[in-house]
Order: structure tokens, then sequence, then C-alpha cells
């Protein structure tokens, strides 16, 4: 663990992430209470979630090239840039009173084109920067910086918000995007990029044009995948985890409005459970990763997803609601260190980009479908109903995770060679 941190980029990204989650999770729970204000819908709230991902399935078939083949840090920062400068528009309008809900979803769409793009590119960067042996570790460091960001935002976004409104929460997320860009500035200089496999001859390269380029490099994700059984398993648990993860937003604002009557400072708590467990669970993450494995830790973390997302609605009191939201934020911890930790083991670092692009397309594809039928389910039906649904996904990725398979894709390390 003290040789990670000892690694000077590693320490420069672990930061870069605690600060930008901590915008992020207070942005993305005062929006959400915003516009549930606003509308007084489940509906608004669902559309929220899936114009968060119409831009990633424009985007994620062809960002994965330019991951594997741009330096990934000055990718990053980019992101980082542009979507400060979105916010600080949008700040500033809320500031002056004039912000409107569609601005709101126009402002999360173009975060969220940037969010899609930055996670694969971050998850590249780490594999990038990180020895074999130390995969775990790595996980576990940026786990516990994104959950710590998030544990913060949420124990204070409520009473924040009550104070300073959605411009200060606002313009709190784009100060923490200048530290994240600074931060990503320091971890090295000049240009770098992956080298491509030595079978990929350079006068091939240049013969070919720009599209022919895409067209093979594109070819070349989906044919690995193809000769990696259990990659594709791991990427559909990923796939259905981000979509129940992520449509999450669509009734935990309502759970505390309707349900506990808590207004703003109860949605707070319940974000404030789900990042406790999630940063607690960076300390025994790797243990349990190491006695059961990464496969059995992502199939017990999808198991207890799934029960607590059926159980939440059903909470006596507030209390209790924030502490199975904390078993889930705690599952969530586990499930994502050993995600990320098998598919750096199995994923050559040349494929990261695109491996990683196509499970955020089917992910967010199946956030589009759940926003809409989660939010009319708790708006029409019942808030339990939306929340079985989510848990009926989670159980999904259980399935998925516990799927038979012949063995392990043992190809990627002789790929990698």
């Amino acid at each position: 663990m003290r040789s990670i941190l000892q690694k000077r980029s590693l320490r420069y990204v672990f930061a870069a992430n605690l600060v930008s989650m901590l915008g992020s999770g207070m942005n993305a729970a005062a929006v959400a209470w915003f516009v549930l204000k606003a509308t007084h819908s489940e509906m608004a709230l669902g559309t929220l979630a899936v114009f968060q991902t119409l831009p990633a399935m424009l985007m994620l078939p062809f960002t994965g090239v330019i991951i594997d083949r741009e330096d990934r840090r000055r990718l990053v920062m980019m992101l980082d840039a542009a979507r400060a400068i979105i916010i600080l528009v949008v700040s500033v309008l809320a500031f002056r009173g004039t912000v409107r809900v569609w601005e709101l979803y126009l402002m999360n769409t173009l975060v969220a084109a940037g969010f899609w793009m930055f996670w694969p590119t971050i998850t590249a960067l780490i594999r990038e920067l990180t020895p074999g042996e130390e995969f775990v570790h790595a996980n576990t460091f940026l786990l516990a910086g994104v959950q710590g960001g998030w544990l913060i935002a949420g124990s204070i976004v409520g009473f924040v918000y009550e104070h300073i409104g959605l411009g200060g929460v606002l313009l709190i997320d784009f100060s923490t995007y200048v530290v994240s860009f600074l931060c990503y500035f320091a971890v090295r200089k000049g240009r770098h990029v992956i080298p491509r496999p030595a079978e990929i001859r350079s006068d091939i390269i240049a013969a070919e044009s720009q599209v022919g380029r895409f067209r093979r490099e594109m070819k070349e994700g989906i044919e690995f995948l193809r000769q990696h059984r259990s990659v594709v398993f791991l990427g559909m648990s990923w796939a259905l985890f981000l979509g129940a993860m992520t449509t999450g937003i669509v009734v935990t604002a309502p759970l505390s409005d309707h349900v506990f009557h808590a207004g703003a400072t109860g949605y707070g708590w319940l974000n404030a459970g789900w990042g406790v467990g999630a940063f607690l669970s960076a300390l025994y993450a790797p243990r349990v990763i190491a006695e059961v494995g990464s496969r059995r830790s992502i199939a017990l973390s999808m198991g207890l997803l799934a029960i607590s997302a059926m159980l939440a609605p059903y909470s006596i009191v507030l209390a209790v609601a924030v502490a199975i939201y904390g078993v889930m934020g705690s599952a969530r911890g586990v499930s994502g260190v050993a995600m990320n930790t098998s598919l750096m083991e199995q994923v050559p670092d040349h494929f990261m980009g695109r491996v990683q692009n196509i499970f955020y397309f089917f992910g967010t594809g199946l956030q589009v479908t759940l926003g809409l039928i989660v939010g009319a389910a708790a708006h029409n039906i019942s808030l339990a109903m939306g929340f079985a649904i989510i848990g009926l996904v989670y159980a999904l990725a259980f399935v998925s995770s516990t799927w038979p398979i012949n063995a392990p894709a043992a190809a990627a390390t002789s790929a990698a060679e």
C-alpha cells in the first residue's frame, strides 16, 4: 500500500479524484433536489437521468479509440476544463435566480458527456501508471478518493444547499474542477502515448486512412472480447451495475421527501450513508478480494445491493434507511475495486479504452431505459416499485457474475508480453 503512495503521479491522481468527487457529489445531489422541488415529479428525475446518458450513447463507440491513441493525462485535463466552464455559466444563472430546469438538463447532458469519457480514461491512466502487482491497492486508493469526496459531499450537501442554494453548490463544484485540473497538470510533463503492439507494422498504419485506422482499431477491441469470455461476463455485470447505480438518483430524493418528510437534510443523510459505506469499504476490500477472489466479491456485492435496494423503501425511520444505504455503499466499494482490478488484470494496456467503452455503452443504454421505467413506476405506482426494479437489475448482475465460464482469460497476459 505504501509503495502506491510513494509514486508522485498516483498521489496527484488520487488527490484530484478526492477533490473532484466532492464537487460532483454536491452538484448531483443539489441538482436532483432542485429539479424535484421545482417539478414535484419523479418522472422529471427520470428524465434527468436519461439526459445524463444520451451523449454517452453517441460518444462511447468512438472515444475508446481516442483514449487508446492519445495522451490520457491531457484528455483528463481537457475534460475537467470543459466541465468547469459549463458549470460556472449555470452557477451564474442560479445566483441571478434565472436558472430553469431545461438549463439544468442541458448542463447535466454536457457534463455527463465529459463524465462518461473521463472514467474510462482515468482507469486506463491508472492502469498505465501502476505496476501489475499493485492493481488492487491502486484501485482501492482510487475508490477511497472517489468515495471520500462523495462522503464529504453527502454529509454536507443538505445543509450547504439550504444556506447557499444551487448557485453556491455549483460554484464549489467549479472550484474543485480547477483544483483537479492543476493536480493532473502536475502528474508528469510532456506527451505520453501507449506504444502499439509490435505485430502492427508501422508501414501498414502509415498506409491507412484515418477512417480505415479507426475501423481496424474498433474491430481489434471487439475481436479481443470475442476471444475472452470471462471479460465479457465481467462487462455484463459492470453494465448492469452501472445502469442500476446511476438510476438511484430517481428514487433517493423522493425517499427523503415523500416517505420521511426530511427535506434536503434527509437527502443529505442518505447520500452520507452511501458515502460512509463506500469509503469504509476501502479498509477491507483488498482483504475480501484476496480471501474470496474478484469474481465472488462482485457476486456477493451485487447480491447485497439487490436485497438492500428492495428493503430501502420499507425502512421504518430515516436512520434505518441511512444504514441500508451504508450497506449499499459498502457493496458498491468492494465491487468497484474488484471490477476494476479484474479488468486491469485481464485487459492489455493498449485495449483498455476500447474495452471499457463497450461496457459503458451498454450500461448507459440500460440507464436510458431504466431512468424512464423507474421514474414512471415510482410516480404512477409506488416508490417501492421503483426500488424493486433497481434491485432486480442488481440481481441480474449477480447472475452474470456467478454464471459458469470455462476458464479465466489468460490470453490477455500473453497479449501484453
